[in-house]
């Protein structure tokens, strides 16, 4: 079994030829066990006390409870424990019950949803805004009802999975990651041979913590005519004094046809939302199915996304200190020589780039009080597994000094860290 067993990854299993959906389950399970005799199966593991950035999980091999330093979430500013963010949620639900009771096309839309959308198209300076029940649905019913095989999707190479199910039915070109030569050549290569040209990126990608180079993209969007999307989960709270994301950066939101993102990270709530032009938004609240065909968002959720904009404004010093706490492990990891790729944001990738180490000192952080994500294949191609890291406004120096030493001292146990690597 171990020999059967020992180098297969999830993505063995999702186009596994000539077998029954039985026996593909049945194989699935003892690879599932396998890894759990392993103690390579770090996903699912359940939180007594929810987001945060210590938090009390169950360990999934001895059951009992562990304290740890957590890395996982991207309640990025702290606000899903926030006590004004709490009430919000709490008066909502006095008022408007516990759900929307329909689509919003046909009853599950009320003020507060109406409410909501305005200030998601204000924050972006867009004319209007769309709501979703998660930033997937955002993403993948945003793109279904406007392209067809007409037209040409050019995406970067690190773009979320929801966008590559949004552009299932329409062709599909990728350019290297962040690499304007390759966008362009692709531009150039297809002028006048497609109905649209869309270009699809991320503000900053959740495995590299990266920032796409928007000015220039914008740019190249402008002079080839093609419409330009921007997904910003991971910058919005955490880039700009505003925490506006790389719009703020770059300064540029008229020059993005349609901006996308989630309420399940700064935001602090779960859903997700599309703004842009009325004309866009309002063909996209009668034809994108994930919006019309899917219960509106329950009132507790929106009113606390509605409170975390408001927040954002009012306590901007939670900002500042997740900047400050970015700034602070940033420095920390050079110390020490640890390799965190090109990261320039709140997300942290420990470069290991060997599978079964990654694994190794996945588990033995968590032993040690430290929880963090081991990225494997095929969410990362082989060589460039990692320790993903993501850092909060609520940590505070002692935990992330901790977190430093445990990192060198697990890192070099496993010879990933070198006295005198210069990284």
């Amino acid at each position: 079994m171990e020999t059967k067993l020992k180098n297969k990854s999830l993505k063995y299993f999702e186009n596994l030829k000539g077998i029954g959906v039985k026996e593909k389950v049945q194989l699935f399970y003892e690879f599932y066990q396998y890894s759990k005799e392993q103690k390579h199966s770090n996903y699912r593991i359940a939180s007594k006390t929810g987001s945060g950035s210590n938090i009390v999980v169950i360990d999934p091999y001895t059951n009992i409870e562990q304290s740890c330093i957590s890395f996982v979430s991207n309640d990025y500013l702290g606000f899903t424990k926030h006590p004004k963010i709490i009430k919000a949620g709490i008066e909502a639900l006095k008022v408007f019950g516990a759900g929307a009771g329909s689509s919003p096309l046909i009853g599950g839309q009320s003020i507060l949803h109406n409410k909501l959308e305005r200030k998601i198209a204000d924050f972006f300076n867009k004319e209007d805004a769309i709501t979703f029940t998660s930033g997937y649905a955002a993403n993948s019913g945003t793109l279904l009802p406007f392209f067809s095989n007409e037209d040409l999707v050019i995406l970067d190479m690190g773009v979320h999975a929801s966008v590559l199910e949004g552009a299932i039915l329409t062709n599909k070109k990728y350019f290297l990651h962040n690499d304007i030569i390759s966008l362009e050549r692709i531009l150039y290569q297809n002028m006048g041979k497609y109905t649209n040209i869309v270009i699809i990126i991320d503000g900053i990608y959740s495995q590299d913590g990266d920032i796409a180079p928007l000015d220039k993209i914008s740019s190249l969007a402008k002079e080839y005519n093609a419409f330009l999307i921007v997904d910003d989960a991971h910058g919005i709270g955490v880039v700009g004094e505003k925490g506006k994301g790389v719009f703020e950066l770059y300064d540029i939101y008229d020059k993005v046809d349609l901006i996308t993102g989630t309420f399940s990270k700064t935001f602090a709530s779960v859903g997700g939302y599309v703004a842009g032009s009325k004309e866009l938004i309002t063909f996209l609240k009668y034809f994108s199915a994930s919006n019309i065909f899917s219960a509106a968002a329950t009132p507790q959720s929106v009113n606390t996304v509605i409170k975390a904009i408001d927040l954002m404004k009012e306590e901007p010093h939670w900002i500042k200190k997740l900047q400050e706490n970015i700034l602070y492990f940033k420095s920390g990891l050079k110390t020490i020589n640890i390799d965190f790729g090109k990261s320039n944001s709140a997300i942290f990738p420990i470069m290991i780039r060997n599978e079964e180490k990654t694994k190794k000192i996945g588990r033995k952080l968590f032993e040690l009080g430290i929880y963090a994500n081991p990225i494997l294949y095929p969410a990362v191609s082989r060589k460039q597994t990692r320790i993903r890291m993501s850092i909060l406004a609520t940590h505070d120096k002692n935990m992330l000094d901790k977190t430093l030493n445990i990192l060198e001292d697990v890192l070099k146990e496993n010879n990933v860290l070198k006295e005198n690597n210069i990284l």
